[in-house]
């Protein structure tokens, strides 16, 4: 089983007003992954996301479309340490 890793994504382009968080949210948890996801004023989405490494990437890889009324210009993400455990993954402002 893969090491338990937490990553932050910045998701650059149209991904406001286009359903990013909602479909984010329930894609996170169909993965079974925990953190978070928000608006950020620049336009940009922000998320957290804490599980296994290899289900952590395939929501980062996710993220690289994201859903049909998405456009993608930019990915950025940073790995960082996982937070306490009990996390549910959550729209947050």
């Amino acid at each position: 089983m893969d090491d338990v890793s937490t990553a932050q994504v910045v998701v650059i382009g149209r991904v406001q007003g286009v359903f990013f968080r909602q479909t984010t949210k329930r894609k996170a948890q169909s993965l079974g992954l925990v953190g978070w996801v928000r608006n950020q004023s620049d336009g940009s989405v922000q998320l957290q996301a804490t599980g296994p490494k290899g289900v952590v990437m395939q929501l980062i890889e996710w993220c690289r479309k994201g859903p049909a009324t998405a456009r993608v210009d930019e990915l950025q993400v940073v790995w960082v340490d996982p937070p306490a455990p009990g996390w549910q993954f959550e729209i947050v402002s």
